[in-house]
């Protein structure tokens, strides 16, 4: 419905990456919304889903997320601030919301004149499927 009054017209293909896409801590490649894609709708092509991602990007209604030179991953929960939490050995994303103004750790002087207007912080560890590895 968001979209559709922000003007996106609602394709059969369109409907089915944004459903594959659907969902907390949901951080899939473009090539896994494109396996997710096609058993839902097996005619879908993969210039389709890069271009329905890139829309979806443009619209600001996911957010790309890229990780240690592995392949971007696209976050559907762009409207609320957050930050990730990610697996140094599989890659595994979760979101994580901090409490607390995270510019707090950063002192004035450390700020060079910046006017900063948000913050991006990446958490790393083993995910506990790899820490039991």
């Amino acid at each position: 419905d968001r979209l559709r009054r922000r003007g996106w017209r609602m394709t059969a293909q369109r409907r089915v990456v944004a459903e594959v896409l659907d969902g907390e801590h949901v951080h899939l490649t473009a090539d896994e919304v494109l396996s997710r894609a096609t058993v839902r709708l097996p005619e879908i092509s993969r210039a389709t889903v890069y271009n329905t991602l890139g829309e979806l990007v443009s619209l600001g209604e996911v957010t790309e997320v890229a990780t240690d030179g592995r392949a971007k991953r696209y976050d559907p929960n762009a409207h609320r601030p957050h930050q990730h939490l990610v697996c140094s050995h599989c890659g595994t994303i979760r979101d994580v919301h901090p409490v607390g103004d995270p510019l707090a750790g950063l002192p004035a002087s450390e700020r060079f004149g910046f006017t900063v207007s948000e913050v991006e912080m990446t958490y790393r560890g083993l995910c506990p499927e790899c820490n039991q590895a």
